[in-house]
């Protein structure tokens, strides 16, 4: 069973995702296009702040979301949540690295959604 969401929390949002630019991210990033399918998955249940990381189809990281959102999603994901994200919208060098990347996620559970 998934668990409810926190109070006040959306089940469908749009982010940017930090960290596209270390080891060979920004590649990654670069040839990502609107609609691709995107892994998002959190920390290991020991970290005191997990992270959700966001992952390539292929499994690849790209990146993870920002500390606003973990602070929620992460241990909503480690009690048993299901999400699943998409590429919005990919940005080129012009544009500062954290807004690079824009992420749509929809959070299970909700509506019936399964994500």
């Amino acid at each position: 069973m998934i668990p409810p969401l926190p109070d006040s929390q959306p089940a469908t949002f749009r982010t940017t995702v930090h960290g596209t630019i270390f080891a060979e991210r920004a590649a990654r990033v670069a040839q990502m296009t609107a609609g691709d399918a995107l892994v998002l998955i959190p920390d290991p249940p020991m970290e005191d702040d997990p992270e959700v990381w966001v992952h390539a189809s292929d499994g690849e990281p790209v990146g993870h979301l920002p500390p606003e959102i973990n602070q929620w999603l992460a241990p909503w994901l480690l009690r048993g949540g299901k999400a699943r994200a998409i590429v919005i919208r990919v940005h080129g060098d012009d544009v500062p690295s954290w807004k690079r990347l824009i992420i749509e996620v929809h959070c299970a559970g909700a509506d019936g959604d399964a994500a």
